[in-house]
């Protein structure tokens, strides 16, 4: 029998390569390496290089812990990157032909976004500056934490913490001198700068109630005002400036319906054109904090290539901004993230994950109309351990249907009857998909069947399809994945006395749903769970936004929806033995939630238990200290295997 994908190998085992960047010329490929130490339960990362077909991979740097974010310069004589050499972060350049790479300079807080001048003489970066505190100096040593005293209602952001006024702001900095100045003061998040072709304005992401609202700035390197583009109250994902630098296209939700459009605007009349009315696929914006978005590049002065994704998997498509018509050209059974061009336009570069790989780079070769993976970094882990076998099923439940997925151990006996978990994703315009999940993972290599599926609401499936979630939380969506459990158990090798039950934030909400009222699963896993939706609306860092736009309104507004559809109204019926999970710095599902979940079932006499993370943010799972991540797939795979056993 084959080894299971441990919790350990899962954090520890994996050497991933991500955040690939061509070369002008098509030649080359620069991506960050990273690893987790077993030994130090420290992630370190280095910058490395290859040719377009994978041959001649080498390590570029050597010095630092994190060197990351490299990014070769319009004219291929040097590529910027961002290392913690000169802590916490520093911005140098090395040049191609050799030699040891230079400072520009280091700052008091992270660089979390940067970009060439197409003259190769600048570097627009991204930083969090704090106007109270210019310098980021430190407090005195044993001085009282300062008294926190706000007026704004974003005063704080999951995964960021407390902020008040410290906001992603954007600076330039020159390569020759190193002489660097703010050029973006607003007390807004700047993000992902890119640059005019005439290198004298820089198109930014600009966004305020964390996150929920956000529009395209265009920004004067010189004198002049800025513009803005997008609805004030929609959001703006993606953008790339034309050839001729008189427009800009942008993906963008006038309406927030979770479901973005193409538009253009024109700088020169400052108004917007809207290219698509019904887009299908979802273009890759990325997740705050966590992951950038695949910007859109420009094939000539109508067609526009850009990464997305449809129906829970990532495909690359070329649109005609004349007519807004829609092709896919490339894509498969993978997820991939980023997205790099070469000035030819002939290569896509990106890294990506599927049901068969984590942490990979593929390329894309139009000219060919092929794509490879051209590194195999995750190949020796599973050789040892091979990931989980899987197949597709779909239902139809009142007019739409719902894909799933079902993954079966490796070595799997259609003669034996497994333990079956159902995994519900997050959102709840999330979405599953042909993507390695390390929970889903774990639980599948050691002996459990895992089910997932797209219920109504998740997105990459259209507007339609991803706004019947709206106001009807725990409802047709509940009754999909049902439906969605049902089907699987029709298969004789799943027993349907031994299910199980699991999900994270709106999973987690899910969750706690269907255990106060269904007692068919004998064991569940909650994380992070929307228990209160009244007290979330007040706690979450975004629930005053995002509650109106869900759940129909304030508490005030919509005092029965509130009371109708909150987990925490029925949750003393509850029999199912729960382990909950939460991350106690959670600013989005705050930790009071899983606390009132956890008191409302012990009260209940229920077997509940309650795992609290010190310091963990909602995405805690992703980006906490590694020994929390392998504590959480630990716990989860031994409270299933506890409760419903081993394969018989």
């Amino acid at each position: 029998m084959p080894n299971p994908l441990s919790p350990e190998t899962i954090v520890y085992g994996f050497t991933s390569a991500g955040d690939p960047d061509i070369s002008p010329d098509g030649v080359h490929v620069t991506y960050a390496l990273g690893r987790t130490s077993r030994e130090t339960k420290k992630p370190a990362s280095q910058i490395w290089i290859c040719g377009t077909d994978g041959g001649g991979k080498r390590q570029l740097t050597f010095t630092g812990e994190a060197n990351r974010m490299a990014r070769w310069s319009p004219d291929g004589t040097q590529i910027a990157f961002v290392s913690d050499r000169k802590a916490p972060s520093g911005l140098f350049v090395m040049p191609t032909a050799g030699g040891e790479a230079r400072e520009l300079f280091h700052t008091p807080t992270a660089i979390v976004d940067l970009a060439w001048s197409p003259d190769s003489t600048r570097i627009a970066f991204v930083r969090s500056f704090d106007p109270a505190n210019p310098a980021g100096e430190k407090p005195a040593e044993g001085a009282a934490p300062k008294v926190r005293v706000t007026s704004r209602i974003d005063y704080k952001q999951d995964n960021r913490g407390y902020l008040d006024d410290v906001r992603y702001q954007v600076f330039v900095v020159d390569v020759e001198s190193g002489e660097t100045r703010q050029l973006t003061t607003t007390l807004s998040d700047h993000t992902f700068p890119r640059w005019s072709p005439d290198g004298q304005w820089l198109a930014a992401g600009l966004s305020s109630h964390n996150g929920m609202r956000s529009r395209l700035a265009i920004i004067p390197l010189g004198a002049g005002e800025t513009r803005f583009a997008g609805a004030e109250k929609g959001t703006v994902g993606t953008w790339a400036w034309s050839p001729d630098g008189g427009r800009v296209v942008f993906s963008g939700d006038p309406g927030q319906t979770w479901q973005p459009d193409f538009f253009v605007y024109d700088v020169a009349a400052r108004e917007s054109r809207r290219v698509t009315t019904d887009l299908q696929p979802l273009p890759a914006a990325g997740f705050p904090t966590i992951e950038p978005p695949s910007m859109p590049i420009w094939l000539d002065e109508s067609q526009v290539i850009f990464h997305a994704v449809q129906r829970g998997a990532s495909g690359l498509f070329v649109i005609d901004l004349a007519d807004g018509a829609v092709v896919q050209v490339d894509g498969g059974r993978s997820v991939r993230s980023g997205m790099s061009v070469d000035a030819s336009h002939r290569f896509v570069v990106q890294s990506l994950t599927s049901l068969e790989a984590l942490g990979e780079i593929t390329v894309f070769d139009r000219q060919a109309g092929a794509s490879k993976t051209i590194t195999s970094y995750g190949a020796p882990v599973f050789a040892e351990s091979p990931v989980a076998e899987w197949e597709r099923f779909d239902i139809s439940r009142k007019g739409y249907v719902i894909k799933a997925w079902l993954l079966k151990p490796a070595g799997f006996d259609p003669s034996k009857r497994y333990p079956l978990v159902v995994d519900i994703h997050g959102g709840p315009n999330g979405y599953y998909g042909y993507a390695f999940n390390a929970v889903q993972q774990v639980l599948a290599t050691n002996g459990l069947m895992v089910v997932y599926c797209n219920p109504r609401g998740s997105s990459s499936y259209g507007r339609e399809f991803t706004g019947q979630v709206t106001h009807d939380w725990g409802g047709e969506d509940y009754l999909d994945i049902m439906a969605v459990v049902d089907e699987a158990l029709k298969r004789p090798y799943c027993d349907p006395d031994r299910t199980g039950i699991w999900g994270y934030s709106y999973g987690g909400y899910m969750t706690a749903w269907t255990i106060a009222q269904n007692h068919r699963f004998k064991a569940a896993v909650c994380g992070a769970p929307c228990f209160d939706l009244e007290a979330m609306y007040g706690t979450s860092d975004i629930s005053h936004e995002f509650g109106p736009l869900q759940w129909g309104g304030a508490p005030h507004e919509a005092r029965e929806w509130y009371a109708t559809h909150s987990p925490s109204r029925i949750a003393h019926n509850t029999r199912t033995p729960t382990l909950i999970i939460q991350g106690e710095a959670d600013d989005r599902c705050p930790v009071g939630q899983g606390e009132a979940m956890f008191v409302t079932l012990k009260q209940a006499g229920c077997e509940v238990e309650f795992a609290r993370y010190p310091g963990g943010s909602h995405l805690f799972m992703r980006s906490g200290p590694p020994e929390h991540r392998e504590d959480v797939l630990r716990r989860v795979l031994a409270w299933f295997q506890s409760h419903l056993g081993a394969a018989q």
